[in-house]
């Protein structure tokens, strides 16, 4: 008994593997719209730099766009590809700009363990730069995902 324990301690301590230890398994990948990292500080803001180019997250609540409920299209704010349409906005609560659908081939997906628990991230497939998270608990009368989409991302375009 008195050697079971530390065997014991030394296959608990060898067998545990931490997110923390993991490293990122997001594939790297060319995109159409491809620009060294001085081209997209130069064109974006700081704040736009830190969502699209590192990932980041904004503030809850920050976003004009969280509230906007004009009809239009939302483009990535760095390429301008469109990514999600007016109607299919909804308010989720959550502070972020929230859609049910994404405008299909326009936005990419990776897996993300930043925070410990896998996320299925997003991201405009024509430049790479991160859009968000997609969640299962968006509408369930219409698609039952919630595209969770920093609006700092995004640029809208009214419709005409």
């Amino acid at each position: 008994m008195n050697n079971l324990i530390p065997l014991l301690a030394f296959i608990f301590l060898f067998n545990c593997n931490s997110s923390a230890q993991k490293q990122n398994e997001k594939v790297s990948k060319t995109f159409e719209v491809s620009k060294t990292e001085s081209e997209w500080k130069a064109e974006l803001s700081e704040m736009e730099f830190y969502v699209l180019r590192n990932a980041g997250t904004e503030r809850p609540f920050s976003s004009p766009l969280n509230k906007n409920n004009a009809e239009g299209t939302y483009h990535c704010a760095a390429c301008n590809t469109p990514l999600f349409k007016s109607e299919h906005k909804f308010d989720s609560g959550t502070g972020w700009p929230s859609f049910d659908r994404e405008i299909n081939g326009n936005v990419g997906f990776s897996t993300d363990n930043d925070l410990g628990y896998t996320r299925t991230e997003e991201h405009c497939a024509t430049c790479g730069g991160h859009l968000g998270h997609v969640f299962n608990d968006g509408p369930k009368n219409t698609t039952g995902k919630r595209h969770c989409i920093n609006g700092v991302a995004l640029k809208f375009i009214p419709k005409e």
